[in-house]
């Protein structure tokens, strides 16, 4: 009955040894990445873009404002015949101004991820670096919001993430 106390024993102490010395670490990216000279370039660069769509989205609502204002104005004096010929030209315009919308909006999201894809992947890296330089075993995202609390053995990183990527504090 000893034997298999201090074998238990045995299997257990590496075990509850190995637990203690885990670090952990938290890093606040949404803090890091807004910190990023690079997040703020890009930043402007889609607000450049996003400006130059929403001036053509207006040109096109501007025409489409025209052509049902023309019809309106005819009223029912105009011939059925034009009437008709005018309302499918609306209603095309009208496919025509959503297709723009969603070609827009596609090709925002596609430029947003190819100017965030290098800052992120700069920040995974400066992170991983931290990590393996500090002896972490783990590191999580940590979103102030959402986090009740935290206390030793799991350290706060972000300053020194920062810090790799030169941000200051």
């Amino acid at each position: 009955m000893l034997k298999k106390l201090l074998i238990a024993v045995a299997f257990a102490f590496p075990m509850l040894a190995s637990a203690q010395t885990l670090k952990i670490g938290l890093v606040n990216t949404g803090d890091i990445f807004q910190a990023m000279p690079d997040t703020k370039a890009a930043q402007t660069k889609l607000q450049d873009i996003e400006k130059k769509y929403q001036e053509e989205y207006k040109r096109l609502e501007t025409e489409f404002n025209r052509m049902v204002e023309e019809l309106q104005k005819a009223g029912e004096n105009e011939l059925p015949a034009i009437r008709e010929r005018k309302t499918r030209e609306i209603q095309d315009y009208q496919q025509k101004v959503q297709a723009f919308e969603q070609s827009a909006a596609a090709d925002m999201q596609k430029k947003q991820q190819e100017l965030m894809a290098p800052i992120i992947q700069k920040m995974r890296t400066a992170i991983e670096a931290v990590g393996k330089e500090n002896g972490f075993g783990m590191i999580q995202n940590y979103s102030p919001d959402q986090t009740i609390y935290f206390a030793d053995p799991v350290q706060d990183i972000t300053p020194l993430v920062k810090a790799k990527l030169g941000l200051g504090k």
